[in-house]
């Protein structure tokens, strides 16, 4: 597993409501706000920026600017990308070391906590979800203007390693010595349905724990002693990682571990990565196993 330093803090270290984020774009030093509008089977996340965003948000592209490209498939749909390719990326959001930073989608953050995760990794100290995301920030009242946003460019240093990172023998293993989480809906994780990857089931070993069910209803991740009795029953204590289809909304279920007050790895390559690997067996069905 690498890692270096665990930069993520409680629950007030991940999460900022709608109030308060106007409260601090208001301030001295507002934060940078990166709208990260994107879903699977939705190519049109910059069309729906330019319709409405928060003010002063930059448009991140999720799949070109916040995964690497390469033609491998064994690395996952969303590999990691490169950090000196993450750091001109992020400064060209605008991003800097001596400013917070915001990130928001319009799906619970499920997109969003790439984001979040990534500059994490990257090293970057104060970077946050916007609790509900859009549909938050709308629901209270706030103005949501449309066009283009070109940011100032930004000066932020990144190096990576901050976060641990598991590859796909240290997911593995920790399936057998710790907990791994499989974030995916439980069909896929059954194996009932596989949609995008060539095989369908779960890493023998790992417990469904759907992301969406992180969030209430309303869009918002779920009171923190609701996280905590989540991840509780789980079994989610002690070494933690998480996966998913690409390492898109297991970042997510990071963020939501890390309001409950759980540090987790995230297993980047996640099913789309084991699953283009013949020799990496996969289970089926309920159980963990």
């Amino acid at each position: 597993m690498t890692r270096r330093s665990v930069v993520i803090g409680a629950g007030a270290d991940v999460l900022v409501d709608a109030d308060a984020l106007a409260a601090e774009l208001a301030g001295p030093t507002p934060p940078v706000l990166l709208d990260v509008r994107w879903a699977l089977g939705d190519p049109h996340g910059r069309d729906h920026h330019r319709a409405a965003h928060l003010p002063g948000a930059v448009y991140v592209d999720l799949d070109t600017e916040l995964a690497a490209h390469g033609t491998d498939p064994t690395a996952g749909r969303h590999p990691l990308p490169d950090v000196a390719d993450l750091q001109a990326a992020a400064r060209r959001w605008g991003v800097s070391a001596d400013r917070p930073v915001v990130a928001y989608d319009a799906t619970g953050g499920l997109a969003a906590a790439r984001a979040w995760w990534l500059l994490r990794w990257g090293g970057h100290r104060d970077v946050r979800l916007l609790d509900g995301g859009l549909a938050a920030w709308t629901a209270a009242g706030y103005e949501t203007p449309s066009g283009e946003v070109a940011a100032l460019p930004g000066d932020v240093v990144l190096d990576g390693g901050h976060l641990p990172v598991l590859d796909a023998d240290e997911a593995a293993a920790l399936a057998r010595t710790g907990r791994l989480l499989d974030a995916r809906a439980g069909e896929r994780y059954r194996g009932e349905v596989e949609p995008v990857d060539p095989r369908a089931g779960h890493i023998p070993g790992a417990v469904s724990a759907p992301t969406a069910e992180n969030l209430a209803p309303d869009g918002r991740f779920r009171p923190v002693a609701e996280l905590r009795e989540r991840f509780a029953a789980l079994g989610a204590h002690g070494a933690v990682g998480v996966y998913c289809g690409s390492g898109v909304t297991a970042a997510h279920e990071v963020a939501a571990l890390a309001v409950a007050g759980v540090p987790a790895a995230l297993y980047a390559g996640s099913w789309s990565a084991w699953s283009n690997d013949p020799d990496r067996p996969v289970a089926t069905g309920p159980e963990a196993g």
